[in-house]
């Protein structure tokens, strides 16, 4: 029987933190043994962002790749390939933007957003404003049947659904409808401020900081706000601290003590992060240990993405020759 494939990708725009480890890619080692997994350093997506300085894209796409396999996917399961490898998705976004309506770029969440609270780049250029046609077809050019994303993302995967019904509507009932994969648990993990875990907002946690840097950041971390002193009943349901406790913990029983002692004031929020920050690098040093060893293999990332591009190669060229056909341009010779 022939796995549904499923497709996702990341800007490489600096380096991955928690909200992306519980967010997506551990749904992502999951998904590589159950789909024909597609997984793309999305750099033209991080131009749309870092036009003005794109210096470090570069090193950025080579780390992550490190941190992708490091944290367990496997590119002899999975495609692994950098986006820019593919020039179809280029060509195939110029077809979406010529049936997509403005007005339905401008309702994206996200866009809004990001153009109120990043004000350390300049995002009124065309390319952020087509971000999502550009998403759109990393996900159509594959024909990818269903898409791992968190929670924030659906509208944009949504909208991806509407250019696809209408470009089949219009041109023909070609390209796949792609389906939403959200993960149960750890879909939005909060940064050390409490606001969702951004790079953008300088709230993350690294998977690849140091034990030195996860003690520092945590023990900076936002609490209950409403407990102003240890004497004071927490509420560990709003606490960015216990929320990330919870995902990182060897012991659920541990957990239930941390809450049941905030609620009544028998414990305070210092001692917590000291248990919180151990527990944290204790988790991820297993991460830390493999991803150096990848890291001591000269041009290991390189070779990775080389040979995912030679796979995904086929696939995209024979979509938008279809696409081609279908929207009345003469296919190549």
């Amino acid at each position: 029987m022939t796995k549904k494939r499923t497709l996702t990708g990341y800007r490489p725009t600096g380096k991955l933190h928690l909200g992306h480890w519980f967010g997506n890619l551990q749904n992502m080692l999951r998904l590589q043994h159950e789909y024909d997994a597609y997984y793309f350093i999305a750099d033209w997506h991080a131009l749309t962002s870092d036009w003005q300085d794109p210096s470090r894209i570069r090193q950025y796409s080579e780390e992550m790749v490190l941190d992708w396999c490091a944290a367990g996917l496997d590119p002899d399961v999975c495609t692994i390939y950098r986006q820019s490898d593919v020039p179809e998705v280029a060509e195939l976004t110029l077809y979406f933007t010529m049936v997509t309506p403005m007005s339905w770029l401008e309702r994206v969440p996200s866009y809004k957003e990001q153009r109120e609270q990043v004000t350390d780049k300049d995002l009124g250029n065309v390319g952020f404003f087509l971000y999502p046609l550009l998403q759109a077809a990393d996900i159509t050019i594959v024909r990818a049947d269903a898409v791992p994303v968190g929670e924030d993302q659906l509208p944009h995967l949504e909208l991806t659904r509407e250019i696809v019904r209408r470009f089949n509507n219009t041109y023909g009932d070609y390209l796949v409808e792609p389906q939403a994969i959200v993960p149960k648990e750890g879909a939005r993990v909060p940064g050390t401020d409490g606001r969702k875990m951004s790079k953008s907002y300088g709230n993350a946690i690294f998977i690849s900081d140091t034990p030195d840097e996860i003690t520092a950041k945590v023990r900076a971390m936002l609490t209950d706000p409403a407990r102003k002193l240890k004497t004071d009943p927490g509420d560990p349901d709003i606490c960015p601290l216990h929320q990330i406790h919870k995902l990182v913990s060897p012991d659920p029983g541990d957990i239930a003590q941390w809450d049941a002692c905030c609620r009544a004031a028998e414990c305070g929020c210092v001692a917590h992060k000291t248990k919180m920050a151990e527990d944290l690098v204790s988790y991820l040093a297993g991460f830390r240990a493999k991803r150096a060893e990848l890291a001591a293999k000269p041009g290991y990332a390189w070779e990775v993405l080389e040979a995912g591009a030679e796979r995904v190669r086929p696939v995209t060229h024979e979509v938008v020759e279809k696409c081609r056909e279908l929207v009345g341009v003469e296919p190549k010779a």
